[in-house]
């Protein structure tokens, strides 16, 4: 079982063909870029300003290949080579306890607890790193988090990158299907960018950019 299969809540509520409910996570359980800002925080103003300067090159590049995984990479071996893991679980917690206020939609929170009262498995579907949004999945309840995986070294440090593909547009269906089966039922699916369009697209129930609530 891969890191992103684990669920984030303990023992699932509901029988394994519950319908699933995915929610994105930046922009639409939260107001903004939860790696972004958890980099600034972790940094600090000068170290972060260093490095967006840094990671110049790598933005100009974008604008050309338009791969926001190449990108994202770049900030990770930037911001993160080097971190050990257990470090870095422990600061993402920290990250959490402080920001979850600031940066949570009370209106989505508020449909992700109402969805919480029917039979269905909650899943946090995000392109962002899991290990940085697993403690906010585990403080939100979720059944499951399925993100992007960051590389690992023998000796448990940050090596740089991410060893799974960037969990976004295709690749969100994909690894649903992956973990509970190309027949699951996709009962509901919010997301707000084109990111999530495939996925929504899949949902019976059709969330694009439901939520505008702010803290």
């Amino acid at each position: 079982m891969t890191q992103d299969q684990a669920v984030v809540a303990g023992t699932p509520r509901d029988a394994d063909d519950a319908p699933v409910v995915a929610f994105d996570f930046d922009g639409t359980l939260t107001v903004r870029d939860s790696f972004m800002a958890f980099l600034r925080w972790r940094a600090g103003p000068s170290r972060f300003a260093l490095g967006m300067l840094r990671l110049l090159p790598a933005s100009i590049a974008y604008i050309f290949y338009r791969d926001r995984g190449r990108l994202k990479a770049a900030a990770v071996d930037e911001f993160l080579r080097g971190a050990p893991r257990d470090r870095l679980e422990a600061e993402a917690r920290t990250f959490a306890e402080t920001h979850s206020r600031s940066l949570l939609r009370p209106d989505a929170v508020t449909a992700w607890k109402s969805w919480r009262k029917e039979r269905v498995r909650l899943v946090i579907v995000t392109a962002s790193p899991d290990l940085l949004v697993a403690p906010f999945a585990r403080g939100l309840g979720a059944d499951m988090l399925i993100g992007t995986q960051l590389a690992f070294d023998a000796q448990g440090k940050v090596a740089g990158g991410f060893s799974t593909a960037n969990c976004r547009g295709p690749e969100k269906v994909k690894r649903l299907k992956a973990i509970f089966g190309a027949d699951f039922e996709l009962k509901a699916a919010y997301g707000d960018t084109r990111g999530d369009r495939e996925m929504i697209a899949a949902a019976e129930i059709k969330g694009y950019r439901a939520f505008k609530g702010r803290p």
